[in-house]
């Protein structure tokens, strides 16, 4: 899979692929991440990307052009390449769109600045809009980080041990909130490790593991049960969970 990252702070992603599951993808091949500065395509001596917006009101929004521009280059070598902005108007971005992700060949990813990008580059070159939360950030490279991040890990060969992704919240979990997780010492400050861990009936610790995230899920993240994949038995105990 190819990444084409394009900014105009391309040092920003100097370090976030360069350690752990990202940098050993890369190494192995698994996935390709190039970044692009923007102003690689401008024609102008000042390599301006950006304007003042017709209409007035603060801010300034990038340019036309370059973006244009960009698309086209990135997205001609590839010929198949999916094109992402990232800004708070889009679609959020979940597990789900990791996963749908990490099915592409080709993604260019546009990082939003100012107050945003011209409107007719949404239109005529961008194909999703996609957003990681109700929040504004100062641009979108860090957005562009989590959305590769989500989707490298789900890639074949990235991680050492493939059910690492397979059990992750979300995924695994059938939607749900991941269980609790435990370790040596068996006992920290008087705080003991649930006796079924240790008992080593594999039935039962996926038993209470599943209502764990059952139960971590209704408390935390309520909504996420309203697509979740229950079962009888989850429905039963969750409105056991619910009548406590």
């Amino acid at each position: 899979m190819r990444f084409d990252i394009v900014t105009i702070f391309p040092e920003y992603f100097a370090g976030p692929f360069d350690h752990g599951i990202i940098r050993r993808a890369r190494e192995a091949g698994v996935v390709d991440i190039g970044v692009h500065d923007l102003r690689r395509w401008t024609h102008d001596r000042h390599q301006v990307v950006d304007d003042r917006p017709f209409g007035g009101g603060a801010g300034m929004v990038l340019k036309p052009e370059p973006l244009a521009e960009a698309v086209e280059a990135l997205r001609g070598e590839s010929g198949n390449a999916v094109v992402v902005l990232t800004t708070p108007q889009g679609k959020l971005f979940d597990q789900r769109g990791a996963e749908r992700f990490a099915r592409f060949d080709h993604v260019v990813l546009l990082c939003g600045r100012y107050e945003g990008v011209d409107e007719r580059v949404v239109e005529a070159v961008v194909d999703e809009e996609v957003s990681i939360g109700d929040v504004v950030l100062s641009g979108g490279e860090l957005a562009a980080c989590v959305v590769i991040d989500a989707t490298v890990r789900l890639l074949p060969g990235a991680l050492g041990c493939e059910r690492s992704a397979e059990e992750d919240s979300f995924s695994g979990q059938g939607g749900l909130l991941d269980c609790p997780h435990y370790t040596r010492p068996a006992e920290f400050r008087g705080m003991r490790v649930p006796d079924v861990l240790l008992g080593g009936n594999h039935g039962e610790i996926a038993k209470w593991r599943r209502r764990q995230s059952l139960e971590r899920t209704l408390r935390r993240r309520p909504d996420l049960l309203e697509r979740a994949d229950l079962s009888e038995d989850d429905r039963r105990y969750l409105d056991k969970l619910k009548a406590t």
